[in-house]
């Protein structure tokens, strides 16, 4: 009963006692009491319930009690860190069993034996245990043995046959009450899934493993400890180690198990060092390895040892003895044949080669590779990178690009699995190093063309496909509308009282988590179709007069490659980290000139601006020609604001992704019937002015009540002829172009404002729209980019929202704040809402990335919108919309926060 209702056992038992029972009844209540506090409470009250309980088992003459009573005792021992005492009460309670009962002392055993990471012997008693039990028809012993059989095999590799005992495993537990038991299946399988490479299904079998948990008020340290090892192969390192962290200090409040609290350390340390946190590393698998030894568990130890290893390597620390310390880890870990072996001799094999130790190298990088033919998706990558790297120490860059071509297959194949958009994300950053081989490789043999393909092989990989939509869950849909109630809630009692209400803020905070929680469930579909990026193709569609500019960033350095006029070339220019402290200043100083008074320092930030200039484009900025120009940042130079470089002040100018995104965007034609959206949030200072002025512009009457269909005809400002509307440059007739001038003749304008402008009839509006403008205050989530909004009538806006969308308007105009900030993550990928609409269907955004004067910005919008009726691309209006603009501060660092994304 202690499996099934924990907290009702212990109630029982206490009862018992409480009756002056006799030695037998008393022995089993306190060995109840003691299976309680070992796995969910103090393990010193444990032991003193169970050394009590074995001592009344001996005085009631009952060596059937006794023995169980001493392999209780024996898992709780070794659980508290006493491994020796802890085998000697299993030695003694295997000699006093018999029969059914010494089956069962013997599966404990061989569960001690798997928490000591001695695999063979745990085999071997759960293979002496599980007919004896399935004779005795103990349904629920035989249960936890196949269950525990299963998770060894896991430990050594083996998932098929752990899949096999775990689905015999949950046919027994459906036909039996223990719902803790069954708990701990779920969990199982959820372990086997994450084994096998399917990460959603793992994060979702453990998070309804919790929920059972939870419902049964037990506390869940493996889970943890199996949730964050999921959490790290998704790329969600930071996320893993505070929970780790945090399990390991509730441990500590309730003098939880010893061997627990070492295994959270271990999972912390390997956290901290995919964080890029190496000294917290290097400290939590110091002391893992500490615990380990004096517990006994070699194989744990050694997994610290490696942890440790990889982390002195992160501070810097190779040398000769650092390489034997990999290589012996190595050996240990192939033969207790455990699935991280490849890992230690990568490393080894890693760290000779910065030593120039090339023969030690080539030996341990030859092991590695082994293990790019087999196993799951990581596993195979590990293989490859080793296999990259042997090739470019025989100075074979040809090898290497191979090895990297195959190994990153091998990671788009598993991105493609993942369905949320941010899983995808930051997975990429499992491919960073051979990604940065290739490049180097490419530099070196193979010119221009050759490094902006491997450029764009790892840029922005996740907007070449929409994300998975979530599905139609009724619990997900319920719990985005009470988290916009809630974050509504809590934003009025901040704007009312100034003063936040810590009840709405856990509870937005709860409902966050739990949303992003379902939306990780989400599986892919089928591998992408492979559709590679072409040059040719890119230099064709650029023309003669467009130019596009892709940075990229080897050892740190930033490298032009300047495509145009049928060719590439490469420019260096300056330090990648001088740039990225250069745009933060130029940031701060936008901000400033944002409020009136600031005046002064508008030289300043122009100066910064020529400045930016030079370590970004170099000596490129001189080749730029007379026309548009399309510049491809790297992720970690996305807040530039690049309308305040010298070079691209004037010119018509667009920001994108990656090179492959602007083609699909060149490529993506509008919708047809020409609908356009205007959304007005509340809160602006300006009233959200443009909304009103650009309704009437259109002969639409703004409501509170929803938007009235604009009536039939030319709306003013509306382009002449058919034929006189300008194309770019070189770059022949945009698709936009072709279809503006019918599109404003027969549009249907709708304005959502006041009660209208609330989430549901927002995005029904928005679904397939050709554009729309929404005016609102945007709030950026670094923390949690998935939830930067725009603030609507019922409250926030999410990115989640838009993901709902089947297609996302062609253009979007984001009249607010922060809109065009994203978060950094993975190899070269960005989170934000800007590369959440580009793979739904739009085209073309203009967005900001920085805080910005409300009254300034309606200007800015009426001239663009002016533009746009006039056959404008966003880019070309943009451009035109800011020399519109009054020269004074406010309004200049208003324009250059705006940027035209996309194509359209």
């Amino acid at each position: 009963m202690v499996f099934a209702a924990p907290n009702e056992a212990l109630t029982r038992a206490e009862g018992v006692l409480a009756a002056d029972p006799p030695p037998l009844h008393a022995s089993v209540a306190h060995q109840v009491i003691g299976i309680w506090q070992r796995d969910f409470g103090d393990t010193r009250l444990a032991l003193a319930h169970l050394r009590r309980a074995r001592d009344l088992a001996s005085r009631a003459d009952s060596p059937e009690r006794e023995a169980d009573v001493l392999a209780t005792l024996g898992v709780a021992l070794v659980h508290s860190g006493r491994t020796r005492e802890g085998l000697a009460a299993f030695e003694q309670g295997v000699a006093r069993g018999t029969g059914h009962t010494r089956a069962r002392v013997l599966f404990r055993r061989a569960y001690v034996w798997w928490v000591l990471g001695r695999h063979k012997e745990a085999l071997e008693d759960v293979r002496r245990a599980i007919p004896v039990l399935r004779q005795a028809d103990d349904v629920i012993w035989t249960a936890r043995a196949l269950t525990l059989r299963a998770t060894v095999h896991l430990a050594l590799g083996s998932v098929e046959r752990a899949d096999a005992d775990f689905t015999a495993a949950e046919r027994l537990w459906d036909t039996t009450g223990q719902e803790h038991d069954k708990a701990d299946a779920v969990e199982s399988r959820g372990l086997a899934a994450f084994r096998s490479g399917d990460v959603p299904a793992a994060l979702r079998l453990l998070d309804e493993a919790e929920e059972r948990y939870a419902r049964l008020g037990t506390p869940t340290f493996m889970l943890t400890i199996r949730r964050c090892e999921v959490l790290m192969a998704a790329g969600l390192a930071p996320e893993a180690l505070a929970e780790a962290d945090a399990a390991t200090a509730a441990l500590d409040g309730i003098g939880g198990q010893s061997t627990r609290r070492a295994e959270l350390l271990l999972v912390a340390a390997r956290a901290a060092r995919l964080a890029g946190e190496p000294r917290t590393s290097l400290a939590r698998a110091a002391l893992a390895v500490r615990l380990f030894a004096g517990q006994r568990r070699t194989w744990y130890e050694t997994h610290a040892r490696l942890v440790l290893i990889e982390a002195r390597a992160a501070t810097g620390r190779g040398s000769g003895r650092l390489v034997a310390d990999a290589a012996a880890v190595a050996e240990r870990l192939a033969a207790f044949g455990a699935p991280a072996a490849p890992e230690a001799s990568l490393l080894a094999g890693r760290i000779a080669l910065g030593l120039g130790w090339t023969a030690d190298a080539e030996r341990h990088l030859a092991v590695a590779a082994r293990s790019r033919h087999g196993g799951p998706p990581l596993a195979r990558m590990t293989g490859w990178a080793a296999q990259a790297l042997r090739a470019r120490a025989a100075g074979s860059a040809r090898g290497v690009l191979e090895a990297c071509r195959r190994g990153l297959d091998v990671l788009d194949d598993h991105r493609m699995t993942l369905g949320a958009s941010e899983l995808r994300a930051r997975a990429t950053a499992q491919g960073a190093e051979l990604a940065a081989l290739a490049q180097e490789a490419s530099l070196v043999s193979g010119g221009p063309r050759r490094l902006l393909v491997w450029s764009e092989r790892w840029r922005a990989t996740v907007l070449t496909a929409p994300p998975t939509r979530p599905p139609a869950d009724p619990a997900l849909l319920s719990g985005m509308t009470a988290f916009r109630e809630i974050a509504a809630r809590a934003e009025e009692a901040r704007t009312d009282g100034g003063r936040p209400v810590p009840a709405l803020e856990r509870e937005q905070r709860r409902l966050e988590r739990e949303i992003r929680s379902r939306t990780l469930h989400m599986r892919g579909g089928a591998p992408g179709d492979g559709d590679r990026f072409d040059v040719g193709r890119l230099l064709r569609r650029l023309g003669d007069g467009v130019r596009l500019v892709e940075l990229a960033v080897l050892d740190g350095r930033v490298h032009v490659l300047l495509c145009g006029q049928g060719r590439v070339r490469r420019f260096e220019a300056g330090l990648l980290a001088e740039a990225e402290r250069e745009a933060e200043h130029v940031q701060a100083g936008l901000r400033r000139l944002a409020h009136p008074g600031a005046e002064a320092r508008l030289p300043l930030v122009e100066a910064a601006g020529a400045r930016l200039q030079e370590l970004l484009l170099g000596p490129a900025a001189a080749h730029l020609g007379s026309g548009p120009v399309v510049v491809v940042p790297p992720g970690r130079l996305h807040r530039v604001p690049w309308a305040l470089l010298p070079a691209l002040r004037e010119r018509v100018l667009s920001v994108s992704p990656s090179a492959s995104s602007w083609l699909r965007a060149r490529d993506t034609a509008p919708p047809p019937g020409g609908r356009q959206v205007l959304v007005r949030g509340p809160g602006l200072a300006s009233g959200g002015a443009e909304v009103t002025e650009l309704a009437g512009r259109y002969g639409v009457r703004a409501s509170g009540a929803g938007g009235v269909p604009g009536a039939a005809g030319a709306a003013p400002g509306a382009p002449g002829p058919a034929g006189a509307v300008p194309g770019a440059p070189g770059a022949g007739v945009h698709p936009a172009r072709a279809a503006a001038s019918y599109a404003r003749d027969v549009s249907r304008t709708t304005v959502l404002e006041g009660d209208a402008a609330r989430v549901p009839r927002v995005l029904r509006e928005l679904d397939g729209a050709a554009s729309a403008h929404i005016a609102a205050h945007g709030t950026f989530r670094a923390d949690s980019p998935l939830f930067s909004s725009l603030r609507m009538a019922d409250g926030p806006l999410i990115v989640h929202d838009f993901e709902r969308l089947d297609r996302s308007p062609y253009r979007i105009i984001l009249s607010c704040c922060d809109t065009a900030r994203f978060a950094s993550v993975g190899a070269d990928e960005l989170l934000g809402l800007v590369t959440a609409l580009l793979p739904l269907g739009t085209a073309g955004v203009v967005a900001c990335s920085a805080p910005v004067n409300d009254e300034a910005v309606v200007p800015l919008m009426l001239a663009l919108h002016k533009g746009l009726d006039a056959g404008l691309s966003l880019a070309e209006a943009l451009r035109d919309a800011r020399a519109a603009l009054p020269d004074d501060a406010v309004h200049r660092a208003t324009g250059w926060a705006f940027s035209a994304f996309g194509a359209a």
